[in-house]
């Protein structure tokens, strides 16, 4: 919460929890209390807090006045005016940790992948492609039991990427797609 003090040249100054306030400077926090302080003070000494702020940034679009037509409405005013005075703490860093560049590993083609394990799907699929006619879509799905967007996605990452083997796509005569490996000579 904020707390304001006014020194005896009508200056305010605006204050954080915690922040030492000198003990000279009359004090509040609310316009019902700066009301009570004002209660004692001659008109006269509002309208010279006033007109302090007028014209003054970041008071720039107040006017300096004569005098008011009452102690609320000056009270009023001035409160109003000096939130704009109420200091903001520094925002606390969020206790998470800081994005990487990056957050995706690199693929990387270790010629010492793991072989398949005999009887896997990766067996399977390595067997049925390195066929010389090769695996259509459709026999490589019956075969692992796979979607057809999960083996293309197996073809292309656990075998291309991970594995680092060529594997080439053609059309058969039939005009259906088939798949198979590419043997390094």
């Amino acid at each position: 919460m904020t707390t304001f003090s006014i020194d005896h040249d009508n200056t305010i100054t605006a204050y954080l929890a915690g922040e030492a306030i000198p003990e000279d400077q009359a004090r509040f926090s609310s316009e019902k209390e700066l009301a009570k302080l004002a209660a004692h003070w001659p008109a006269e000494r509002l309208v010279e807090i006033w007109n302090g702020f007028a014209g003054v940034p970041p008071f720039g679009d107040l006017k300096p006045v004569k005098k008011f037509t009452d102690r609320k409405t000056a009270v009023g005013r001035i409160w109003r005016a000096i939130q704009a005075l109420t200091p903001t703490a520094a925002p606390e860093a969020a206790d998470v940790a800081p994005k990487t560049a990056n957050p995706r590993k690199a693929a990387s083609r270790d010629p010492k992948a793991a072989p398949a394990r005999e009887g896997s799907k990766k067996a399977i699929v390595l067997e049925l492609l390195r066929r010389p006619e090769g695996a259509t879509l459709a026999d490589l799905m019956s075969a692992t039991g796979w979607q057809a967007h999960s083996v293309r996605g197996f073809l292309s990452g656990a075998l291309g990427k991970k594995m680092g083997l060529a594997v080439e796509s053609l059309k058969s005569a039939s005009g259906s797609r088939v798949y198979r490996i590419v043997e390094e000579r």
